[in-house]
């Protein structure tokens, strides 16, 4: 497969991944400021935004946060190169660039929904509309994944999707969790403090583990057991533990179809086995913060070196 290919497939899927993933973040933003007054609401959409990766762009063309800027900031900005439609946008693309190595169903799953956004996102979204148009943006990723799953050759494009998938979702995961952890517990200690209930709800509704971590956990909602369930537990399809073993099985076959290994699949072995020797105990130990930034700094070097085994740029 040529490596142009290759980036287009892997990058169609990253940028789904991250579409998909702020569309969460949105929802549970916005299902949380609703319930607030007019003061907690206004930090809660300064929290989504710094989760998003996109307070400084936002601020710097907006000078407080309302609900209606917040959300089509997100949604729609012309100004804003990660809005969701701008991220859509380069799915398409990139699904153009790899038409003919993905199925009939999963190009029109891309083109259909795109098309769709295009016309819900061509004025501004009040209100009345807002939820049902996150929720055509989560779908078109539900879409596109029952494509890719449902019609693709487990070939080389499958798995550098794959690859895709999972490599944007673990960092995402790790971004809201260190971002949400320190708005909620600047001290970093989680034995014995008050939390805020609500909000600790929107890291499980952002990542849509809220049901899941329930039926787990009884109902409880606490740091450490909400910091364990997203990081070790390997049931949960968005869990770190999750996303870098599935990565690891998609790395792994991608060497077989290639004959050899590369840097990918060792920096690939040296993350699993720093993650599956975890305990929670041992992340709070160190810190969650700086367990984070290890994790991420691991992770984007493994997107880098996938880059360069399969010479995305030639």
């Amino acid at each position: 497969m040529l490596g142009r290919t290759a980036n287009g497939l892997f990058w169609m899927f990253r940028y789904l991944e991250r579409a998909e993933n702020t569309a969460r973040l949105l929802d549970a933003g916005l299902r949380m400021a609703l319930t607030r007054d007019l003061v907690t609401a206004e930090e809660e959409w300064r929290s989504v935004m710094s989760t998003a990766g996109q307070r400084v762009g936002y601020e710097t063309k907006h000078a407080s946060y309302t609900g209606v800027q917040a959300w089509n900031y997100i949604l729609r900005d012309k100004d804003n190169g990660s809005s969701i439609l701008a991220m859509f946008g380069q799915v398409r693309q990139n699904a153009r660039l790899a038409r003919n190595a993905i199925s009939s169903e999963l190009w029109e799953a891309i083109n259909e929904n795109w098309l769709e956004m295009q016309d819900q996102l061509s004025k501004p979204v009040g209100e009345n509309r807002v939820l049902d148009t996150v929720a055509t943006i989560r779908r078109a990723g539900t879409l596109a994944h029952g494509a890719l799953a449902g019609s693709m050759l487990r070939d080389e494009g499958y798995h550098f999707a794959r690859a895709g998938t999972f490599v944007e979702r673990a960092d995402s995961i790790a971004r809201i969790l260190d971002i949400k952890y320190y708005l909620l517990l600047p001290s970093l200690s989680y034995v014995g403090s008050s939390l805020d209930t609500g909000q600790w709800d929107q890291v499980l509704r952002s990542v849509s583990g809220d049901r899941a971590y329930r039926w787990l956990n009884a109902g409880q909602i606490d740091a450490r057991g909400i910091c364990e369930f997203l990081i070790l537990d390997n049931r949960f399809p968005r869990s770190l533990a999750f996303c870098h073993s599935t990565l690891r099985d998609e790395l792994a076959a991608l060497a077989r179809m290639h004959g050899s290994e590369g840097e990918s699949n060792e920096l690939m072995r040296e993350a699993d086995t720093r993650l599956s020797d975890l305990t929670i105990e041992e992340v709070f130990d160190k810190g969650l913060h700086e367990f984070v930034v290890e994790f991420t700094a691991a992770n984007a070097a493994i997107g880098r070196a996938i880059a360069q085994d399969y010479r995305f740029l030639a």
